[in-house]
């Protein structure tokens, strides 16, 4: 009788959303990840000054880093504190789930992207994908099944009134 809740974010946990990534790769497989962060780093991502449009994953030596992510310092922080706002910064992943990522990342033109940061309670949480690029007939055929489903939305509304 005790139902697992699924893992649904709400809207206003979400710090940043990446909405190329939708639009340029096929998402295979979604996994969260927590983050290694500063405290400079938590202060930009209260503040809204991230982004994670170019980011990607690699995996080193049985860990996982999140390359090309833009954490803006906030200016009133100390002056003493060195901030680096596109250095790498490491995902807490389990061993099953770093296994997992680079058995689909040795597969031909797969690639790990960062989709999302949120919070998740206290943490900070960062949803990732394994990927692959879509070509631009995909693309293309992507944004026209996209507006046929707004137009059929709205046809619909219509026709109930």
């Amino acid at each position: 009788m005790n139902k697992k809740k699924k893992d649904k974010i709400s809207i206003s946990a979400i710090i940043v959303h990446n909405k190329r990534a939708r639009n340029e790769y096929f998402i295979t497989e979604e996994f969260q990840a927590g983050l290694s962060l500063q405290g400079w780093e938590v202060k930009a991502l209260r503040a809204g000054k991230a982004s994670i449009g170019d980011s990607y994953v690699l995996l080193k030596d049985g860990e996982a880093y999140l390359f090309g992510a833009t954490f803006q310092p906030v200016t009133v922080g100390s002056s003493y504190i060195v901030c680096a706002p596109m250095r790498a910064r490491k995902l807490l992943l389990n061993k099953r789930e770093i296994e997992s990522l680079t058995r689909f990342v040795h597969r031909e033109g797969y690639t790990i992207i960062a989709l999302s940061l949120y919070w998740k309670n206290a943490w900070i949480k960062l949803k990732i994908g394994v990927a692959k690029g879509k070509k631009q007939h995909d693309k293309r055929k992507y944004i026209k099944k996209r507006i046929w489903e707004l137009d059929k939305a709205r046809i619909l509304k219509r026709a109930s009134r």
